[in-house]
């Protein structure tokens, strides 16, 4: 990404790297470089080139280059490289365009699941930051979910809430579409396009799903778990409690001892909600029988206790504008281990400061 700047190059490096040390799926930022070179922002300032890596970076958009055109003898080349490069069980099928669709589908659905479960953001969901892979490309406007709203948008320039945590669902289908309807010319019949995109909605359910009983520390699949997810979504969004912090500190929680619950309960105001919830989450546990510290390391090994928050970032980036990028090494050090306790960095998963609630990210950060 060239004629960057300093702060928006150090935000798409270090989240791409706090993200695949997540385990999402995502290209890489292999490195950073600085440049006095000043260019226009809203003021002027330092620019820099993001070094990024990934096996391909073709994306919805590359297919709806030529098919907006007209071009099908040259869409037709782009599809047959992508299934020959990285689909190639695909190349004896009765037809391969339809499958590349609906793989695409699933791998794009899938990672729209492994978002909603961190609470990542991703800010600009256009079809050109839609990777033909399934990983995450383009790290613009982003952020990680802090005091959990369904409807928060995390691209001060997003002002209809387009790409909000919650539209971010419908909006990977929708780009799902688009990419269908660029593959048209060579997939044929609209019905087969139509049965590509179908497995958009069971693959992101059942992905969700799986991650979902893994961060409430669940082995089994029983009746009454979605309704105790469902309950757990609204009690967050009725608290604006914080998402991270939340999931970490329900490993904590003991089943028969609620009186341990409290630094969980402290990021609810209703606790009476609180304590109606967690009683419901208790008898789903006692179902399992899984001990107190086997469930607690479960649940760690996939809740983070460490995430790229905005205020973590800027305070980075702005000891970086000064020369000083001990901060930025720092920050990338701790969020390569995001599950761990890392005790000697406690201030790094700290709820953020009052300040933080100002910070505003567009597309030029």
């Amino acid at each position: 990404d060239g004629r960057a700047v300093l702060r928006s190059s150090i935000r798409e490096f270090l989240c791409s790297e706090a993200m695949a040390a997540l385990g999402i799926p995502t290209t890489r930022a292999l490195m950073v470089t600085g440049s006095p070179q000043q260019v226009a922002r809203e003021t002027m300032e330092s620019s820099a080139v993001v070094t990024r890596m990934a096996p391909t970076f073709v994306r919805f958009g590359s297919f709806e280059h030529w098919a907006s055109r007209g071009k099908e003898t040259e869409l037709k080349t782009l599809a047959d490289y992508v299934i020959r490069q990285f689909y190639p069980q695909f190349e004896g099928a009765a037809n391969p365009y339809k499958e590349l669709l609906a793989e695409v589908t699933r791998r794009t659905a899938r990672m729209i699941a492994h978002w909603q479960a961190v609470g990542f953001m991703h800010g600009v969901m256009n079809t050109d930051n839609m990777s033909i892979l399934g990983l995450t490309l383009d790290y613009g406007p982003f952020g990680f979910m802090e005091a959990f709203d369904a409807k928060h948008i995390c691209n001060h320039t997003d002002q209809g809430g387009r790409y909000s945590y919650a539209n971010q669902v419908p909006v990977g289908h929708w780009n799902c579409y688009a990419l269908a309807n660029a593959l048209l010319p060579l997939i044929g019949e609209p019905e087969a396009a139509e049965e590509a995109l179908d497995v958009y909605r069971p693959e992101f359910g059942r992905q969700l799903d799986t991650l979902l009983h893994a961060k409430l520390g669940l082995k089994e699949t029983r009746d009454g778990d979605a309704a105790l997810f469902d309950n757990m979504f609204t009690l967050l969004q009725d608290n604006h409690a914080d998402f991270t912090l939340f999931f970490r500190r329900l490993g904590e929680l003991k089943v028969d001892e609620p009186a341990a619950d409290e630094p969980l309960r402290d990021l609810f105001i209703d606790r009476a909600a609180f304590d109606a919830w967690t009683g419901e989450y208790r008898a789903r546990l006692r179902q399992e029988g899984r001990s107190d510290a086997a469930r607690r390391e479960a649940m760690h090994g996939v809740n983070p206790k460490y995430i790229l928050r905005n205020y973590l970032a800027q305070i980075a980036i702005e000891q970086a504008q000064n020369g000083d990028f001990s901060g930025v090494h720092k920050l990338l050090a701790v969020l390569e281990r995001p599950f761990d306790e890392q005790p000697e960095n406690e201030s790094y998963a700290a709820l953020p400061p009052d300040w933080a609630a100002h910070l505003e990210v567009s597309c030029s950060s």
